[in-house]
């Protein structure tokens, strides 16, 4: 909030004017709202059809919906203002092509220009923040630009523009001067392919991306019965895991305030870059071929991906995380799980038994999916959807929890044996219920298989059956039938599949955030040694690491054996505290929403591998 709120400011929301191409202006005075407005999460998100814009009235939020408005461009969701400097692309709304995004330092020779994005650092007027204003006009020596959250007055009528700031050129060199006298402009950012002048996107130290191994002082508390069982959710988690996380209640680990930014900013950034292969993928025939998906349902993933391309609610995404660097081993796409652990049952762990200043990084995961469902099309009764599975009994009852939240009614289904055709050939659940919206923790490739099964030429389509009072319902019976809307859609097989992450090197050769992955052993990865993963694997199965000397360095078993593989850079886990830890980062409605670890004693994380708890601590 701005330091400069007065008595005689507008009240939150208020209008205040419009900025160039009429984007309007208003008033974040939270001073003028009532607190108990305040627990409501999802009211602050501020949206256009689809896309996020961010937090109401925030400056974030008016930089991207002016991009958004006026150039049909956004960039990546970012926690705090002053981290836009760090971005270096953004992404086209119409198509999900990424364009170049160039930072230049207050005082470059590149001077600043109108559609800019000013950019000032944390500290000072912008405390811990930082600032983000569009220039929308050079003017003599002076710049105008347009902002959210530093003025709550109506503007002049016809005004477009929040402030001026001077600007000063001296030997070739620009630099903008802000009003006030306790901020720091980093400097402007351009849309542009030309890199003249231009900074290179920064990078951390090693040694702020490390993982630590912490033990707690007094891990007595949980000895004993130390999760609430008259919560049906926590009671689901210990019927499954009893009153345990990991097998050392006292460890857990930490990582730097500084490392958590890297990881929302690599969700966040990576998140649209299997978006822009999936859209390779679903445009090219040969592409789409390597992903081993029956043809006859080509057609309905291509149309899942132009309808429903913005009606993902929650993925996770697996990570190497070292003084190395981050490297990102696969998204979890299509049905991710480990959401109770991370938010509900390690927020008992911690308020039981951290005494920190740290926090745990899944702790708003339950309020953004209950924001990412508020705003997604899901009907009014949402079919919860999940195997005969004791693990699945808490994640189904986790999600029922978000959706009701968000205004949803919704029934769980433990297996299939409830639901029944009726006499018109429709899906109805016991209660005669119409099952016409349904979220599932069932993987799509296990529908798929069933497809399989079915031959490709005897039949128009996929025969799903409608109304066969003799035969059970099968998945595809449920799940590709025209008139149920599932989460997560269709297209979520493509980014959730291996076979993306070949594609995703091709079209981003040595980008930071990825390894090296082909279809077959090239050279590179016999110079790096590889990991063998089948395309459609899960739960760390059927996975060999091969060394660069050809050793083999572990393996798992499992079903996936007959599927085809892929061969990715090996790029082994950390051993931290004497386990090998895996970060996991969600992402809810396309951007970060939670981190956690999971952990193990052998280099492949499984199923049954832990969840570990996990603080982010502050740098100094």
């Amino acid at each position: 909030m701005s330091k400069g709120i007065t008595h005689q400011d507008a009240p939150f929301g208020t209008l205040l004017g419009y900025a160039p191409g009429g984007v309007a202006i208003y008033s974040s005075d939270y001073s003028s709202l009532d607190p108990k407005y305040y627990a409501d999460d999802a009211a602050f998100r501020s949206y256009i059809d689809n896309e996020y814009m961010g937090h109401k009235w925030q400056c974030v939020e008016f930089a991207r919906r002016f991009l958004f408005l006026n150039y049909g461009v956004v960039f990546t969701d970012v926690g705090m203002a002053w981290e836009i400097f760090s971005l270096r692309f953004l992404r086209e709304v119409v198509n999900d092509n990424i364009l170049p995004l160039q930072a230049f330092a207050n005082g470059s020779q590149r001077p600043p220009k109108a559609g800019a994005l000013l950019i000032w650092d944390k500290g000072g007027e912008f405390n811990g923040t930082g600032h983000v204003a569009v220039i929308t006009q050079l003017h003599h020596n002076r710049v105008r630009i347009a902002e959210q959250n530093v003025i709550h007055t109506p503007l002049p009528p016809g005004q477009q523009w929040t402030r001026e700031l001077a600007l000063v050129v001296e030997n070739g060199c620009y630099t903008i001067r802000d009003t006030f006298d306790d901020t720091t402009i980093l400097g402007w950012m351009i849309q542009t392919d030309e890199t003249e002048h231009s900074l290179p996107q920064p990078e951390i130290a090693g040694e702020a991306l490390a993982i630590r191994g912490e033990r707690l002082e007094d891990n007595a508390l949980f000895a004993g019965n130390w999760l609430d069982e008259k919560d049906p959710l926590q009671q689901a988690y210990v019927q499954a895991n009893g009153h345990v996380i990991n097998r050392d209640p006292a460890q857990y680990f930490t990582i730097t305030d500084t490392a958590e930014q890297e990881l929302i900013k690599a969700t966040n950034e990576l998140h649209l870059m299997y978006l822009h292969a999936t859209d390779k993928v679903m445009k090219d025939d040969n592409l789409l071929a390597l992903f081993d998906i029956p043809k006859i349902l080509w057609p309905r993933l291509r149309l899942s991906w132009q309808r429903r391309r913005h009606d993902m609610i929650t993925g996770r995404m697996d990570f190497c995380l070292d003084e190395r660097g981050l490297k990102v081993y696969e998204y979890n796409a299509d049905s991710a799980s480990c959401h109770t652990e991370a938010s509900l049952i390690l927020d008992r762990w911690t308020e039981l038994g951290y005494k920190g200043d740290g926090y745990n990084p899944g702790e708003d995961l339950l309020n953004e999916l209950i924001g990412a469902w508020r705003h997604s099309h899901a009907r009014p009764f949402v079919h919860i959807m999940q195997d005969k599975d004791i693990e699945e009994n808490y994640h189904a009852q986790f999600m029922q929890q978000a959706l009701e939240k968000a205004g949803f009614e919704s029934k769980i289904l433990r297996g299939l044996d409830e639901l029944r055709w009726d006499d018109a050939g429709q899906l109805i659940d016991g209660e005669g219920r119409l099952v016409n919206c349904v979220w599932k923790t069932w993987a799509w490739e296990t529908a798929i298989e069933q497809v399989r099964e079915v031959s490709e030429t005897e039949y128009a389509a996929v025969p799903i059956r409608t109304g066969h009072p003799q035969h059970e319902v099968r998945l595809i019976d449920v799940l590709l039938r025209p008139e149920v809307m599932v989460f997560e859609p269709l297209w979520t097989v493509i980014p959730g599949n291996k076979a993306i992450l070949p594609i995703l090197w091709s079209l981003f050769p040595h980008h930071r955030y990825l390894l090296d992955t082909d279809f077959v052993v090239n050279d590179e990865l016999v110079q790096t040694g590889y990991a063998v993963k089948p395309i459609a694997g899960r739960c760390g199965s059927n996975i060999d690491l091969v060394s660069h000397q050809e050793e083999l360095l572990d393996k798992t078993s499992g079903k996936f054996s007959d599927q085809k593989n892929i061969y990715q850079q090996l790029w082994c886990l950390p051993n931290v505290a004497g386990k090998y830890i895996q970060v996991c980062t969600f992402t809810v409605g396309g951007s970060y929403g939670g981190t956690c670890l999971r952990g193990d004693d052998s280099l492949v994380i499984k199923k049954e591998s832990d969840i570990e708890p996990l603080i982010v601590v502050k740098t100094a």
